[in-house]
């Protein structure tokens, strides 16, 4: 499988030009070029696709940024390539943070043109939310052989994020949540394979003995998937906090029916 990562940005703050880069799932430079705004039209983007595959396209394209995915999505579909939107364009993010546009002068406008604007988290509907929830942690080496072993009927543990492609010792604790959904387990399960869960993050009050988890999800979307008041609880979200930069940023959300630790629902592995 070839998979290509690619975005088409605007630099309204050097000219009226946008510009399309592609690279390769392991960063490797495969198109750059630029056009005028009259220009952009899905008709252009898929001719700059077709000359970028010289004859060997990819089998999909990976994109971050909603703007564009309407134009990818036709460019892509005239081509018969597999379009996926996701926040997990590693590469590309990495190239574009200290990318030049072309004609660019000053180097420096251009750091941030992988930020995209995201809106206020919403709440998750009440009737899906489950019974009680926890902090958890496994090593790696159990987290692997967790997603790997049990039947686990809703699972996302790609091979890119095993803790061992991630340089990460096999006895570090891997820090996670652990939602008791009851009846509504298999729902929430559900739901939240619908949303492509990325990240679930810890935001502090002020204070700091309050605070909430916010989960993100998709392209820009955004969960209040707990909130609480406690200073206990605080502590504990702070070393879950801890725990992710130990971790390399991977962590993981499971949904079971209970506590009995017998029956598994859900997992996601997240960075």
């Amino acid at each position: 499988m070839t998979i290509w990562q690619s975005d088409f940005y605007h630099y309204p703050k050097i000219e009226p030009q946008w510009q399309l880069v592609i690279c390769s799932s392991d960063g490797k430079l495969i198109h750059e070029t630029n056009c005028s705004a009259a220009q952009v039209n899905a008709k252009w983007l898929t001719k700059q696709l077709q000359q970028a595959a010289q004859g060997k396209l990819p089998t999909k394209i990976q994109v971050f940024r909603p703007q564009i995915v309407g134009l990818f999505e036709i460019a892509t579909q005239e081509l018969g390539i597999e379009l996926e939107t996701t926040r997990r364009t590693n590469a590309l993010k990495e190239k574009l943070q200290n990318y030049s546009p072309i004609n660019s002068k000053d180097k420096s406008k251009n750091n941030n043109s992988f930020d995209v604007e995201k809106p206020p988290p919403q709440g998750v509907p009440e009737d899906l939310w489950g019974e009680n929830w926890n902090f958890i942690s496994m090593s790696a080496n159990d987290l692997i052989n967790f997603t790997g072993d049990r039947p686990i009927p809703i699972k996302f543990a790609p091979e890119f994020l095993n803790p061992i492609k991630l340089g990460i010792a096999s006895d570090a604790l891997i820090p996670g949540i652990v939602v008791y959904g009851g009846r509504k387990s298999m729902v929430l399960a559900r739901w939240l394979d619908q949303q492509k869960p990325v990240a679930l993050n810890y935001i502090p009050t002020e204070i700091g003995k309050s605070g909430g988890l916010v989960l993100e999800s998709g392209l820009v979307d955004r969960w209040i998937f707990a909130t609480f008041e406690s200073e206990a609880i605080a502590q504990a979200a702070r070393s879950y906090e801890q725990r992710k930069q130990d971790s390399k940023g991977l962590h993981f959300l499971l949904i079971q029916p209970d506590d009995s630790g017998m029956t598994n629902t859900g997992i996601w592995l997240l960075t």
